[in-house]
């Protein structure tokens, strides 16, 4: 194991509120099963003047996922003996059921149900109860791809899950969570909080930027399970003491969470029981991140150095970035992957196979990828490829190839003839999804375009809707219930022999291949 650089850690420590800039964060390491360094600086609340501290619990969203992975293998010595009731929550499905394993690995195919509130009409403050997710959830009818064939972020997988729990236990989630873990693991003040209307300690979660400013976030939305685990600096700091005094228990919960796992295929899954199984600079690591509109967090573990590391922000900006650098600097590491300047990386490309369109941009020292929610980086190798984290991108024949071993996903992209402006009018009108039982209305108004969504939750704003090529559109959602929001949604307009739309397919990297066919009414 590598000894710990004690002062390239303070020096990164003290860079952090200077490099992730915004109201407050707290950070923390972990070194061979005791706490080595512990920050908390700026304010909880700005307007109120409280400081943030180490005691102050923040909810760390996404980072729930583990945990109710861990009660879930604390509860059933077999989870498959759960199977049978996913039928409960998925009654319309048509596609073979997943299993509770898939669910857990985001291997199920379904999409993700806070992508799709956007396409039921819901607005990004608009309150949303424990009881308005599982019709969602039942309402779907096929998944975006076939059960353990791929990984998709998907939090619905995780909502089930929590639900199974409590009905496969007759005992609710907050006691049990409290119960089997946060006490046992020295987790004093860690609770469940599903209401993110009402953050704990009167913290407030900021969004916006050093550019625009920051002003304090509105959430109303109920999770668990997916979600919804507020805890402290002090709280998860406990808990990596705890995953490395029983690193060497091979039925100890945390060893269980990381055991490897596979997809249908065989091959070798990088997401099991709600952590990320990566590779950061040549180590391996456990880890999850976690974001609410205002909030962000991440956690990693990096067992062969027995190192953790866990920032937390109220603001939205990468703590993943933030965890990795104190990764780095606490071992003294520093990145030496050669790398050559980006050249001729700038193109717009078609992933046919999943209805998505691909952008990338080159800048001084990397290709910039946008095709997931949120846009990732690659460097260029002397070999011409460009790696990212979890990805590889090359150019062949005028197709841009792109591997993500994450998802055991392989894509084939076509090089698309981007256009400065479309006529939306042949576009314009009405749809219906039958998979969704909603609608979709476009409007030009004087060479502009526009779209709203109609579902379970009402009339959701205008969204704005740009073409990118020929019958190739977007429809921006940069703001939704959950963080991050879906992003860029492509439209593929569908025309018949005499070029007359008929319908479009929708779809982003949560919510993908989504058929509308043109509502006449």
């Amino acid at each position: 194991m590598t000894v710990l650089d004690t002062a390239a850690l303070e020096r990164a420590l003290n860079c952090l509120p200077l490099r992730f800039r915004g109201p407050g964060g707290v950070a923390g390491v972990v070194k061979d099963g005791k706490v080595v360094a512990r920050r908390a600086w700026g304010f909880a609340d700005m307007y109120r003047r409280l400081p943030m501290a180490a005691k102050t619990r923040l909810p760390i969203c996404s980072i729930s996922k583990q945990f109710t992975c861990a009660l879930l293998l604390d509860q059933f010595d077999d989870p498959a003996v759960l199977d049978n009731k996913i039928h409960d929550f998925l009654s319309n499905y048509r596609d073979r059921l997943p299993t509770v394993a898939e669910l857990c690995h985001n291997q199920s195919g379904l999409r993700d149900y806070w992508a799709l509130t956007v396409l039921q009409g819901a607005y990004p403050e608009a309150e949303f109860r424990r009881e308005d997710a599982l019709p969602l959830i039942a309402s779907a009818k096929t998944g975006h791809f076939p059960a353990g064939a791929h990984y998709s972020y998907s939090n619905g997988n995780f909502r089930i899950l929590g639900e199974l729990i409590e009905r496969g236990t007759g005992r609710d989630l907050a006691g049990l969570l409290a119960e089997r873990l946060f006490v046992p693991a020295g987790m004093s003040t860690a609770v469940l909080s599903p209401n993110t209307r009402v953050p704990l300690d009167g913290v407030v979660g900021y969004e916006g930027n050093d550019d625009v400013g920051f002003l304090p976030a509105d959430n109303r939305v109920y999770w668990f399970g997916d979600a919804g685990i507020a805890a402290s600096l002090n709280d998860m700091l406990a808990w990596e003491c705890h995953i490395d005094a029983t690193r060497d228990d091979p039925d100890g919960l945390y060893n269980r969470l990381s055991a490897p796992v596979f997809y249908a295929d065989g091959t070798s899954a990088t997401y099991a029981y709600g952590l990320r199984q990566d590779i950061y600079n040549g180590m391996r690591f456990t880890g999850h991140g976690g974001g609410l509109r205002g909030f962000s967090s991440f956690r990693m573990h990096v067992a062969e150095e027995r190192l953790s590391v866990v920032v937390m922000f109220n603001h939205d900006t990468s703590t993943f970035t933030a965890a990795a650098a104190l990764v780095d600097a606490a071992l003294g590491r520093e990145s030496s992957a050669e790398t050559i300047p980006p050249a001729d990386w700038d193109g717009l490309w078609l992933d046919e196979a999943q209805g998505l369109v691909v952008r990338t941009a080159a800048d001084m020292s990397t290709v910039k990828l946008h095709y997931g929610p949120s846009p990732a980086r690659a460097m260029v190798a002397p070999d011409g490829v460009a790696y990212g984290q979890g990805f590889s991108l090359r150019k062949e024949n005028g197709r841009l190839l792109m591997r993500r071993d994450s998802e055991n996903l392989a894509v084939t992209a076509r090089r698309l003839d981007p256009v400065e402006w479309a006529d939306a009018t042949p576009v314009a009108g009405r749809y219906w999804s039958e998979e969704l039982d909603a609608f979709l209305e476009i409007e030009a108004r004087d060479g502009a375009a526009f779209a709203v969504f109609e579902g379970l939750y009402g009339k959701g704003p205008m969204e704005r809707m740009y073409a990118l090529a020929e019958d190739v559109w977007i429809v921006t959602s940069r703001r939704a219930l959950d963080a991050a929001a879906p992003g860029d949604w492509t439209v593929l307009i569908q025309r018949d022999a005499t070029g007359t739309v008929t319908g479009l397919n929708l779809g982003c990297w949560l919510a993908r291949g989504i058929s509308y066919r043109r509502a006449f009414t």
